[in-house]
């Protein structure tokens, strides 16, 4: 079976090592939060970034906690009117047994306004 994770974070600015840190906040908080989750479960993972946000792939900092072997994507997220800027998001592609009800969502910083009922902060 196949379940989706969702997380989202947000930055202050568009430089490389805080697109790089915010992403592994990110990330780690998922692998806390879902315990069972390996890299190895993980059938791909699709990040997007706000149009304000362009120096540095989010999947690299998934590549050095690990995830070598995850085919990745990196898109840039649709410019809506008033979204939230500077906002880094994830869809991982679970490879698990787990119901759906009991994976953890993960929302940080300014991201949490993005779904409140899932707000990680």
């Amino acid at each position: 079976m196949l379940q989706g994770i969702r997380g989202a974070t947000a930055v202050e600015s568009d430089q490389p090592e805080e697109i790089l840190r915010a992403t592994r906040e990110l990330l780690e908080r998922i692998l806390q939060a879902n315990p069972s989750l390996r890299a190895a479960d993980i059938a791909s993972a699709i990040f997007t970034m706000t149009p304000d946000l362009h120096s540095a792939y989010p999947a690299r900092a998934a590549r050095e906690i690990g995830w070598e072997r995850v085919p990745m994507l990196c898109a840039q997220e649709i410019p809506v009117p008033n979204g939230l800027p500077f906002c880094i998001r994830v869809l991982i592609h679970w490879n698990t047994d787990l119901p759906s009800d009991t994976i953890q969502h993960i929302y940080l910083h300014q991201a949490a306004s993005l779904r409140p009922d899932l707000a990680s902060d």
